[in-house]
């Protein structure tokens, strides 16, 4: 006769009839039965117990767990309260405080990001740049000044001792500042319209100033523009007032004078106005336009086969303007990105008029670090 135990792993029991009484057989084994269940029993609940204090500790703040989602759903409730109520609002401590000087609170980082995002429709540079984030003041990147010297030896002939001169570049970080006018029926809506329509018209507001900026920007203060880098070299259309001649063969006298590895990477830049110019030149031979539209839905329009992108900051056609920059933007122009946005709302200054000007400050800085891969078509001074 045999006893089986069911508890995983352990072992069934038999029975032999040899044993003695039936009766303290049968009673014996399941008395062993009994303890073995119940050692399984509790180490099964060792595991539950292990299970509890992982799920605790995924759960605490920063975990990543369900109490760091809850502190962000705070976080942002919190935020859009101060919003509408100002310095009057309940739950400030959720927020961080902002470094600046003039005070107020770091806008949550989901609210940071999203506007970044939203400022790419106002400031095109933004989407074809190389972007970086930071912390720090000012970005340094090594930057090779010169390049080793190569030279042919005879046998058994000292090597020529060569090594390459490095610099530094520096891209600093500089402060942006705007504010936007928000009707209090506006912030007092419940339904989130408050917090996009602050960040839309904030974004907006951004987009242009540092757009503007990066084709043009003088570099104190602001960050320096692709048309103010000395080092990235020109085309001369040969006509003060219009591309040219050939226009047609101007355009491809610049996208040739880049290196292979920047043209074929290349992105045309340029303003409504010029495009339009653009938009009428044929070749030579067949008549077709140079512009060729996007057959594919996503994809840009195209100028000599590579992509061009409208940018309203870009200068018209005149004397002595820059109005068409080529070249590979991801390779030479880097933005910094400091991502905290700090706001401080102020619902007392126009209180009579039913308004609250909510002030915004974001630090960002841009630069040219590789001009050899920009070319610039310069008009004639006269």
């Amino acid at each position: 006769m045999r006893i089986e135990n069911y508890a995983a792993g352990a072992p069934g029991i038999e029975l032999k009839g040899d044993e003695g009484d039936p009766n303290e057989v049968v009673t014996k084994a399941l008395a062993e039965l009994t303890a073995s269940v119940e050692g399984r029993a509790s180490e099964v609940k060792a595991i539950g117990d292990r299970i509890d204090k992982l799920e605790a500790k995924v759960n605490r703040p920063g975990s990543g767990g369900k109490q760091e989602d809850a502190d962000v759903a705070a976080e942002k409730k919190a935020f859009a309260e101060y919003l509408a109520r100002g310095d009057r609002a309940v739950e400030l401590k959720t927020l961080r405080l902002s470094g600046d000087p003039q005070g107020g609170y770091l806008a949550p980082d989901e609210i940071s990001a999203e506007m970044v995002r939203n400022l790419v429709e106002f400031s095109p540079v933004r989407s074809l740049a190389s972007v970086r984030t930071t912390g720090a003041p000012a970005v340094k990147y090594p930057k090779r000044t010169g390049v080793t010297n190569a030279t042919w030896d005879a046998e058994l002939q000292d090597a020529t001792e060569s090594e390459p001169a490095f610099g530094m570049h520096t891209v600093t970080v500089h402060k942006l500042q705007t504010y936007v006018d928000i009707s209090n029926e506006l912030l007092a809506d419940t339904g989130g319209m408050a917090e996009a329509e602050v960040r839309l018209a904030l974004a907006e507001d951004f987009g242009k100033k540092e757009g503007l900026a990066f084709v043009s920007g003088s570099g104190v203060g602001q960050p320096l523009g692709m048309l103010n880098e000395s080092a990235v070299g020109y085309t001369f259309s040969g006509n003060a007032s219009t591309l040219g001649s050939a226009p047609a063969d101007l355009l491809i006298t610049a996208m040739y004078a880049l290196p292979a590895v920047y043209r074929n990477r290349g992105t045309w830049l340029m303003n409504g106005s010029t495009l339009a110019a653009i938009r009428k030149l044929k070749d030579g031979t067949t008549g077709n336009y140079l512009w060729q539209p996007a057959y594919t839905a996503g994809q840009p329009e195209t100028i000599l086969g590579r992509p061009v992108v409208e940018a309203v900051d870009m200068p018209d056609i005149g004397t002595a303007a820059e109005p068409i920059i080529f070249g590979d933007m991801e390779s030479a122009y880097r933005i910094v990105d400091r991502i905290a946005l700090s706001i401080l709302v102020n619902p007392y200054l126009l209180a009579s008029k039913g308004v609250t000007r909510i002030h915004a400050t974001r630090r960002l800085g841009g630069s040219v670090i590789r001009p050899e891969a920009l070319r610039k078509i310069r008009c004639a001074t006269s």
